[in-house]
């Protein structure tokens, strides 16, 4: 039976009263060998009753993080903020944490991940970040904008069998303080923005600030990431 894989999903920001999430999710889950299951915003007490229905758990990407969450003052520049989407992904999180569940955070939810740990977030990088490689491309889902730095010894490391890699970038923010716990695993060359952190201590604990779904149908991408979350939803 192929282990469950709760999506969280988002509104439209064009259409009042709608939800959207791109299918890149869904493919990038089906070929891993998981079941995905999509998870839409909700109450956060629901949080436990919903990890008990998942073998593990992707945090989509979207709009910004609500920085009263985070104890900081909205930037001038700062996009839209969900504060229910917000609230319900943060007890997702801290949940399968606690649970010690499989998560794979992406873009957005890799910054929601290192919220729920602790950490802060860059509300604008063209203001706040000296050398900024332009991480908000207008480039297709799928093109390359900057390459990554990534560790040795690291999770990342052993999954990509990469030094470096090239990515997209779609992102106003970034991670400024890690959260706790949380080891970075990648940089990117050039600003040295944090790209990925992982928990070490947990089964998968992964976030990545690119999308590595929006490769599921081409050759040389992000599948292994995928596999490797459902993977470790199967024990």
């Amino acid at each position: 039976m192929r282990p469950a894989i709760g999506v969280t999903i988002g509104y439209d920001d064009r259409r009042t009263g709608l939800l959207i999430l791109r299918q890149d999710y869904i493919r990038s889950v089906e070929q891993g060998g998981g079941l995905p299951l999509v998870l839409a915003p909700g109450r956060p007490e629901d949080a436990p009753e919903l990890l008990d229905r998942i073998q593990g758990l992707i945090l989509s990407g979207g709009s910004d993080v609500d920085p009263a969450l985070y104890g900081a003052s909205p930037h001038p520049k700062l996009g839209k903020v969900v504060r229910e989407r917000d609230d319900f992904e943060l007890a997702l999180v801290r949940e399968a944490l606690d649970r010690n569940r499989p998560l794979l955070a992406i873009c957005r939810g890799h910054q929601v991940l290192n919220v729920a740990t602790g950490g802060t977030l860059i509300q604008d990088i063209p203001s706040e970040v000296t050398g900024d490689v332009g991480h908000d491309s207008q480039r297709e889902r799928w093109e390359r904008a900057h390459p990554v730095q990534v560790l040795e010894g690291t999770r990342l490391r052993d999954i990509l069998k990469r030094g470096t890699v090239s990515v997209n970038s779609f992102h106003q923010q970034a991670i400024a303080r890690v959260g706790s716990g949380l080891v970075v695993c990648a940089v990117s060359a050039g600003d040295q923005l944090v790209e990925p952190v992982e928990l070490p201590d947990r089964r998968f604990a992964l976030g990545v600030q690119w999308h590595p779904e929006s490769f599921w149908n081409r050759e040389d991408g992000f599948q292994p990431l995928f596999t490797a979350l459902v993977s470790a939803s199967r024990s």
